[in-house]
């Protein structure tokens, strides 16, 4: 159903930051805190070069792609990266601290960066206990509450106990209202995901491609490949004035094998589309893309900030989910489609009462 797109919605982003015009107001009812069921009946809507907009739902992707289009997923694993644990009392007058750890960055085989709380209370050298075989000790203290802690498991047996013990690290906006459970284990993990789990947060826009909705894509003729970026906790940080007058953002790793960027651009040479799903991919992608609009083997870190005025060079077209205002992601689809025309389709979304955020509906952004 073809419909006009509404009114742009109010700015409540600090000025000085320069993001005003990427603001807009989210009513909180539309804060998607569980995936619908099955998840490939996700809303979509697509946007079209111009403004036009069409509310469809995820599995008509067929219908507004072509064949020998290739969608390009991000196949990054999620690790229960939440964890609750016990400080055990110093001494005989001291008492046993409850911790909250949510993992951020592996540093080493066995020591990982992690946010832990409450912070102020926990010292260098505490051992913070998270289950029978699984403990780490805390060998140093940043600021902002973050912690470098060394495991007394490494590699295999440290994911496995992890797996075992940790919760899915839900983003902050559903964490506050709600505890991860069993289901999220299942709800928070792409169909596709692949590696041991080094992520500690979702390539959400894959969420929605179940066996059947990936079924139906070959079936229609579309072609598909896998890129990994390891997802931090970065990608839910607000933007820092730095990043902005640097024109960088916080740092992942990622991949593009040699076979994929071989296919894509005999995929792009042969006149068909490169569909990136998800931002994550999409990052990926350009990261590893060269000046001549050729996309190259590739293995290393990123912070490409792409924001309006960046020109394309391996991506042609956007699956992905509704994003934060003022955030980067926002940026990012504004930077593919126009600040005005992404507006309008966010205030669209909101009336039509789409659901945001990572376990909500999805965009298709064709340019």
């Amino acid at each position: 159903m073809r419909s006009a797109a509404g009114s742009e919605c109010s700015c409540r982003v600090r000025s000085e930051t320069g993001l005003e015009a990427y603001a807009f107001d989210l009513p909180e009812e539309l804060i998607a805190l569980r995936p619908v069921e099955p998840q490939d009946a996700a809303r979509l809507l697509v946007v079209k070069a111009g403004g036009s907009l069409i509310n469809a739902s995820i599995r008509d992707l067929p219908a507004f792609l072509g064949a020998g289009d290739r969608l390009v997923f991000n196949d990054t694993k999620v690790l229960p990266a939440a964890l609750k644990g016990l400080r055990p009392a110093r001494d005989l007058h001291g008492r046993d601290i409850s911790a909250d750890v949510n993992l951020v960055e592996q540093l080493g085989d066995n020591v990982w960066l992690a946010l832990a709380r409450p912070g102020k209370r926990l010292k260098r050298d505490d051992v913070i206990v998270f289950g029978e075989t699984l403990s780490a000790e805390i060998v140093g203290k940043r600021r902002d509450g973050e912690v470098e802690l060394k495991f007394n498991l490494a590699g295999s047996e440290l994911i496995s106990a992890l797996e075992q013990t940790g919760s899915m690290p839900l983003p902050p906006y559903i964490a506050r209202r709600r505890p991860a459970d069993a289901k999220d284990t299942d709800t928070y993990q792409t169909g596709f995901a692949a590696g041991t789990g080094e992520s500690v947060a979702a390539p959400t826009a894959g969420l929605h491609f179940t066996p059947r909705l990936m079924g139906e894509l070959e079936a229609a003729g579309l072609a598909h490949s896998f890129v990994r970026l390891t997802v931090g906790l970065g990608t839910f940080a607000p933007l820092k004035q730095s990043q902005i007058d640097l024109g960088r953002l916080h740092s992942e790793w990622c991949r593009v094998d040699g076979d994929v960027a071989a296919s894509v651009n005999r995929t792009r040479s042969d006149g068909a589309r490169c569909v990136a799903v998800g931002t994550t991919a999409l990052r990926t992608l350009e990261s590893a893309a060269s000046d001549d609009r050729q996309l190259k083997d590739f293995s290393g870190h990123t912070d490409i900030f792409i924001r309006p005025g960046y020109e394309f060079k391996v991506t042609d077209a956007l699956v992905t989910n509704f994003h934060l205002p003022g955030s980067s992601l926002f940026m990012l689809i504004c930077a593919m489609m126009g600040t005005e025309t992404m507006q309008a389709a966010y205030a669209h979304a909101i009336a039509f009462k789409y659901r945001f955020y990572s376990y909500g509906d999805a965009c298709l952004l064709l340019p």
